[in-house]
C-alpha cells in the first residue's frame, strides 16, 4: 500500500476515535462530577519492506481533564462537593473507584452509598455508616458529625502516579495505586458540576469532522487514481 494511504487511514482512525470523545464530553456536559477527556497522539515509525521508514501519528491514549468546575448549590445534607485536588473513593464490584460526583443517600443499612448504590469510603478505606434521623454536618477537612458526635472522616485521594487515572464508565476512575490528599476541601450542600466547555467541544468537534472530511475526499482520489492506473493497464 502506498505510503499516504498508511498514513491517510491512521489519521483517519485517530480522528475517528477523537470523534467518539468529544461525543461523549458533550453528551455529558450536564452530569455532576464529569471529567472532560482528550485523546493523546504521540509519532511512531512504521518499519516498511522498503525505504524510507514511514513516521506517522497514532491515537494511543486519553487525556484527563482535572480543572476544577463550577460548583453549584444544593442544600443536601447528603451533597459532597471536593474544592480543591483528590477524588471520593468508592467501593464497586469491580474494586475500588475514584469520582468527583458527590451525590451519596444512606441505604436501608445507613451507609452511604451512591446513586448506583456503591459505599462511599471513609480516610481508612470503611463504609461510613450514618445513624437514622441524625443531624449530619460535615467540616471542610470531611470529619462527619451526627449530633455533634464525630462519626468519620471522607477521604480524598489521588492516585500516586497521575498517568495511572483511568476513565472506567460514567463518573468512576481507576486510579491504581492511591495516595491520600491532604489540602482538598469537602464542601456540604453542594455539588460540583461537569467541567467540559460545550461550546469549546463543538468547536472541536467541527474541526475533527472537517479534518475527517478532507482525509476521506483524499481516499476517494487515491482509489480513483489506481483504478484508473488498473484499467489502462489491462487494456
Amino acid at each position: 500500500m502506498d505510503a499516504a494511504l498508511y498514513t491517510t487511514l491512521n489519521r483517519q482512525s485517530g480522528l475517528m476515535r477523537e470523534m467518539g470523545v468529544v461525543a461523549n464530553n458533550i453528551a455529558n456536559s450536564s452530569t455532576t462530577g464529569f471529567r472532560r477527556e482528550g485523546v493523546v497522539f504521540s509519532e511512531y515509525v512504521a518499519a516498511l519492506d522498503r525505504d524510507p521508514s514511514l513516521s506517522m501519528a497514532h491515537a494511543s491514549g486519553r487525556h484527563v481533564d482535572l480543572s476544577q468546575a463550577t460548583l453549584a448549590q444544593t442544600g443536601g445534607t447528603f451533597d459532597f462537593a471536593i474544592q480543591g485536588e483528590g477524588f471520593f473513593l468508592v467501593e464497586t464490584p469491580q474494586g475500588e473507584r475514584l469520582t468527583r460526583a458527590g451525590s451519596f443517600t444512606p441505604s436501608a443499612e445507613g451507609e452511604l452509598v451512591t446513586p448506583d448504590g456503591f459505599r462511599l469510603l471513609d480516610a481508612g478505606g470503611a463504609p461510613i455508616f450514618v445513624p437514622p434521623d441524625a443531624k449530619v454536618a460535615v467540616a471542610r477537612d470531611g470529619t462527619i458529625s451526627a449530633n455533634g458526635e464525630p462519626l468519620a472522616q471522607l477521604g480524598l485521594w489521588r492516585p500516586s502516579d497521575p498517568l495511572a487515572l483511568r476513565h472506567q464508565s460514567g463518573t468512576l476512575f481507576d486510579g491504581g495505586a492511591l495516595e491520600p490528599v491532604e489540602d482538598g476541601q469537602v464542601l456540604q450542600g453542594m455539588l460540583e458540576d461537569s467541567n467540559v466547555q460545550p461550546v469549546s467541544e463543538i468547536a472541536r468537534m467541527i474541526e475533527v469532522q472537517r479534518a475527517y472530511e478532507l482525509g476521506q475526499k483524499f481516499l476517494d482520489a487515491e482509489d480513483e487514481r489506481v483504478r484508473g492506473v488498473i484499467q489502462a493497464l489491462g487494456r
